[in-house]
């Protein structure tokens, strides 16, 4: 069908249709005769009325006008497929700044700017590198659907100089294939142990010296020097077993250069001992920095490339088994948008190093054009991997990212996949030996999300599915245990009873429709039959509250008739975990007895099957009946609190069921890292509480992060910020304005905002106060030209929220935790922050039984304490930054000073001298 690609057309024909732009009071529409026209949202409505339009972003574009009949060009569509793989902002700036074209001075020339973008876009697509590996005709013309599909196909068809005919016959899987293309990855041998010699001080002020002269010869500070030296006692030789592993605690303020800090000493110990060195983070913006650090460590590509690894959880990771089945639906679907996506993530496969969906690879903002499902939901995200029985096994992202780590000296991880790894990690099983953890912090976070047990609707349902795969006759990826495992144990006829009994069993779990069922009060089988007796006591103690928020019950007493529910629950469970049991004691049979026979990907199918099912017979089984045991005597422990819950969001019930935490999550982390670490670093610029007492507060960072388990005499130190907080900063405290009033409370952030100039970050506590005061003063904002955007209210997912908010340096941002946690905003973008009042821990059951733990009070004060001091820790990124900090709660109690450094003035004045204190010191 398709033909050679050809030379550059000598006009590039774009699109008939109206431009268009939205801001959160008009539209900027340039129209098909050149007119720019700016009518109010109600006029654009009108005007644009189930019409075809060029956009930027058209989910946010249709959001923005309230118009959701708008169709047809979206710029970001034909940016993502001319480049897949680079990152932009999606805005008209954002566009153009990455294209290298000139940047618009505002709204008026965005929808000019869109028509430029698009030129370029096609200009550049005749030059497309990625043409071998995704032929941007074959797979434009497969998102086409014989003219219902992407409007962009006949375009892009034109700008390489061919004619498309809609009458074509296109197969959509053979079109999209870009999987053949792929590299496949090869086996090696495991790598030796590693060495145990230490690493010097000397050595390591060496090697940061070394990598800072790669950055115009700069020289380490003293505290750099300092902070590195330190943190070699992460890497010394293990001295006593019983004593624990060498362990290192390390609070380092902002500006310190922690991350080249323990990047230096971590390589020397890497290089000299042939090992490797796992450094574990939060956030995917640290994750990004640290990779490109080891830039530095390692300036040649080819040497970084084999040396270093980045190593996420398997659900990070695009399935090309998943690709493909979308790929083989795309012609059939009855929405457009399914090919659509499937054509560009083709394209972004072709262009991917790692295929990795949460990388700096993947645009973000992706996911809210294409939707969940075609993007991120094509990672294997419930482990239906069939291994090496899948085609694309020896290509896949997920292998080729595990054997690179197992053979790199320096592997960047994420809390979460070291937390779930040492969760399960088993007797005698090999994990890595040396371990720093940046962004400590949220360590306790990290390790209560991993060793939590979940009783619930969607638990149960996803084990269904993962068991069963697709029922009923659906279209589904979901690829159930027999797919998986059938021709593993052919032949055997107690294997396949096993097998039988898992599949028969299996379907006493949740089903899909569960909520239709439970509303109507017709639960099908015993755990729909406890999750309803669940509800049922969840929401008559909450006085049958309804709204928007979660709901949460104590287990005791139960409710009449639940007791028996779990009994019946806890019958089924076993019953089911049994044959699991059995069918893996089958299966390392097996292994062991035909060793010599068993080829090498067999043999892994074999050990994943196995993996799979004790992880869910052992650990999620066997939670689920611990909890219903307790709950059935009536029983209590100290080290867990068990919760009802009815989890609600957007207005809709999620999930319902009965919750599990440890009180202190770093216990069961701590007891299973010790057996197999030798050093463990922990560092971030908040460890410490800020009592004023310096053994309280060092106290509560070993408790905090788990190293009081490992090693009572962990190596501790605190390096202060480079910063002159007292000459860079202000903070006040506003004592006029009413944080129970919204009006008032949104009149403060509009006038502070302006005071500022833009450039600023709002936290609040609630999700309705974000919508309360965006609602109140969005217009005004637009009114004096600061753009506005709000989490929980744009279209957009945070991390794109924040990408334009870092882009454009007038414009402000509003939101709550996930904001404050994502933001690395240095320079003009973030001059002030403002809270909307104190940020107490909600008094959830689960903080009540920690708060009892941790000290009372004093738990619910640090907890405080260390959400204001990561806020403020936002403002000053840089020696030149300048910020200001502002609470709007007058109740701030001067015992939560202790989050603010000790040379800065706290001023609790009034909102009018706060405005004045501010366009002072910002634009004076």
């Amino acid at each position: 069908m398709s033909q050679p690609l050809a030379e550059k057309p000598k006009s590039i024909a774009l699109p008939d249709v109206p431009v268009v732009w939205a801001t959160t009071k008009k539209a900027y529409v340039l129209t098909t005769d050149g007119e720019l026209q700016t009518p109010p949202k109600h006029k654009a409505q009108q005007l644009l009325h189930k019409q075809s339009v060029l956009a930027c972003h058209m989910p946010y574009t249709c959001k923005r006008l309230g118009a959701e009949d708008l169709f047809g060009f979206d710029v970001l569509e034909l940016f993502a497929f001319v480049h897949p793989g680079v990152f932009c902002v999606p805005t008209p700036s954002g566009l153009a700044k990455a294209l290298g074209l000139s940047t618009p001075d505002g709204p008026d020339d965005y929808p000019f700017t869109l028509l430029e973008c698009v030129k370029a876009l096609f200009s550049d697509l005749v030059q497309d590198p990625w043409r071998a590996k995704a032929n941007p005709i074959e797979i434009a013309s497969a998102m086409g659907q014989q003219g219902q599909g992407w409007s962009w196909t006949p375009f892009v068809y034109a700008a390489l100089g061919q004619t498309y005919n809609a009458d074509d016959i296109v197969i959509s899987k053979s079109a999209l294939n870009v999987w053949k293309n792929l590299p496949e990855w090869a086996e090696d041998a495991p790598p030796p142990a590693p060495s145990y010699h230490a690493v010097t001080g000397e050595e390591a002020r060496a090697k940061l010296q070394e990598l800072l002269k790669t950055d115009s010869g700069a020289e380490a500070r003293p505290q750099q020097l300092d902070y590195a030296s330190k943190m070699t006692a992460a890497f010394a030789p293990v001295q006593d077993v019983d004593a624990g592993p060498n362990t290192v605690l390390l609070e380092a303020g902002t500006g310190t250069g922690k991350t080249l800090g323990y990047l230096a000493p971590a390589s020397v110990w890497a290089e000299k001992n042939q090992g490797a060195v796992w450094v574990s983070t939060y956030t995917k913006n640290l994750q990004r920095q640290i990779e490109q650090e080891l830039d530095r460590v390692y300036p040649d590509p080819d040497i970084k490339d084999a040396k270093t690894a980045v190593r996420k959880g398997r659900e990070n990771y695009l399935c090309l088994l998943n690709l493909e089945d979308t790929a083989a639906g795309a012609a059939l679907s009855r929405h457009p948008n399914h090919a659509i996506a499937a054509g560009i993530m083709a394209r972004w496969v072709a262009a991917t190093p790692d295929g990795d969906l949460t990388g700096a690879s993947f645009p973000g903002w992706l996911v809210g054009l294409l939707g969940y499902q075609h993007t991120s939901g094509l990672a294997d995200k419930r482990g239906e991997c069939i291994y090496s029985a899948c085609d694309h096994y020896h290509r896949c992202f997920v292998e080729q990212a595990v054997r690179k780590s197992n053979h790199a000296r320096m592997v960047v991880a994420n809390h979460a996949l070291v937390m779930i790894q040492t969760a399960l990690s088993g007797e005698g099983e090999e994990l890595p030996k040396r371990y720093v953890f940046d962004e400590g912090h949220h360590l306790f976070d990290a390790a209560d999300s991993a060793f939590a047990g979940h009783l619930t609707a969607r638990e149960t349902r996803d084990l269904r599915r993962w068991i069963l795969g697709a029922e009923g006759g659906k279209r589904s990826r979901a690829r159930g245990l027999k797919r998986r495992c059938e021709d593993l144990v052919v032949g055997n006829d107690d294997a396949e009873r096993m097998l039988q009994d898992i599949l028969h069993f299996a379907r006493t779990l949740t089903s899909d429709g569960w909520t239709t069922r439970l509303k109507d009060g017709k639960p099908k089988g015993p755990a729909e039959s406890f999750i309803f007796a669940v509800y049922q006591q969840t929401y008559a103690r909450a006085n049958g509250r309804d709204g928007p928020y979660s709901l949460e019950t104590e287990t005791y007493p139960l409710n009449d008739g639940l007791s028996e529910k779990a009994v019946a629950l806890k019958e089924a469970l076993t019953a089911l975990q049994k044959p699991m049991q059995n069918l893996s004691v089958w299966m390392r049979g097996h292994l062991n007895e035909h060793a010599e026979t068993l080829d090498s990907d067999t043999r892994k199918r074999f050990e994943a099957v196995i993996a799979a099912l004790e992880r869910r017979g052992r650990m999620t089984l066997s939670a689920w009946t611990s909890m219903l045991e307790t709950l059935i005597e009536q029983s209590k422990s100290d080290d867990f609190v068990d919760w009802m819950e009815i989890e609600r969001g957007g207005g809709k019930t999620l999930d319902i069921g009965l919750y599990r935490h440890w009180v202190d999550p770093m216990r069961p982390f701590s007891a299973a890292i010790a057996p197999h670490a030798h050093g463990v670093a922990v560092t971030s610029a908040t460890l410490r509480d800020g009592t004023g007492d310096e053994a309280q507060d060092w106290k509560a960072a070993m408790q905090r992060t788990g190293l009081e388990r490992l090693n009572p005499d962990t190596v501790k130190e605190h390096f202060s910020s480079p910063f002159d907080y007292a000459q860079q900063t202000r903070i006040l405290v506003i004592n006029d304005v009413r944080k129970d009033d919204m009006d008032q409370v949104a009149s403060a952030y509009r006038e502070l905002f302006k005071a500022s100039n833009g450039s600023a970050l709002g936290l609040f506590t609630a999700i309705s106060r974000v919508r309360a005061v965006y609602q109140r003063i969005a217009d005004h904002m637009e009114d004096v030209s600061i753009p506005l955007y709000a989490q929980h209210v744009d279209e957009m997912d945070t991390g794109t929220l924040v990408d334009i908010f870092r882009d454009e340096r007038q414009s402000c941002l509003i939101g709550t935790d996930a904001i404050r946690d994502g933001v690395d905003v240095p320079g003009d973008s973030l001059r002030l922050i403002v809270f909307d009042r104190v940020p107490w821990p909600r008094p959830t059951i689960l903080h009540k039984a920690r708060r009892e733990l941790f000290g009372k009070k004093q738990y619910d004060d640090m907890i405080t304490r260390l959400k204001i001091k990561q806020a403020y820790g936002r403002l000053i990124r840089r020696a030149d930054d300048k910020g200001v900090f502002v609470m709007l709660d007058s109740m701030l109690p001067s015992r939560l000073l202790g989050a603010f450094p000790e040379s800065v003035e706290i001023q609790r004045i009034g909102l009018k001298e706060a405005i004045e204190n501010i366009q002072n010191f910002l634009n004076p």
